[in-house]
């Protein structure tokens, strides 16, 4: 077959199938919308909730450090296969931006350490072995993702596996933007 029946036949396929295509493609995008409005919907909105406390390295964090600037907060927990998947991308990411991460019921501040330790990687953590942090964030399942604006507010909210490239176009929309 040449290129030119090739090329007809996909044109004269489009044609039939493009617009059923079309309103598939929409409706599935309107799908995982919903699913992540619905995983979302406890989240923390508006201003970020403010929080002060050590690193499992043991320095002094407040999220006011953030303010001017977009940052991320990540919340994951150590038995999470997706979060352990994404260790490396948090990883990287906390080298071009500001960081904290919270490890959500995985043990004290050692057992954190180690863990991060053992992974080798080495982005700002917070251990919050009963949940408290996470709960004034509405964080209800784990990896949860808060990409904060300049001014500290809550500019995008993701749960679930999130890649690279979707969290730094997050971030540059919260600081080219500045919600």
């Amino acid at each position: 077959m040449n290129e030119m029946t090739r090329a007809h036949r996909l044109g004269g396929w489009l044609k039939r199938r493009g617009p059923r295509l079309l309103g598939e493609l929409l409706l599935l995008l309107v799908i995982i919308l919903a699913a992540e409005w619905f995983m979302t919907r406890d989240a923390a909105r508006g201003t970020a909730p403010a929080f002060s406390a050590q690193t499992v390295a043991g320095e002094s964090f407040d999220l006011r450090q953030f303010q001017g600037q977009p940052a991320l907060i990540y919340f994951w927990a150590t038995w999470c296969p997706v979060c352990n998947a994404e260790k490396g991308t948090i990883d990287t990411l906390a080298e071009e931006y500001p960081v904290i991460t919270v490890a959500m019921q995985s043990g004290e501040a050692d057992a954190v350490r180690d863990h991060l330790k053992e992974a080798g990687v080495s982005f700002p953590a917070i251990a919050d072995p009963n949940g408290r942090l996470s709960r004034d964030y509405g964080v209800t399942g784990v990896p949860a993702f808060f990409i904060l604006d300049s001014r500290g507010d809550v500019a995008f909210v993701a749960r679930g596996y999130t890649t690279g490239a979707g969290l730094r176009l997050r971030l540059m929309l919260a600081d080219l933007v500045g919600f």
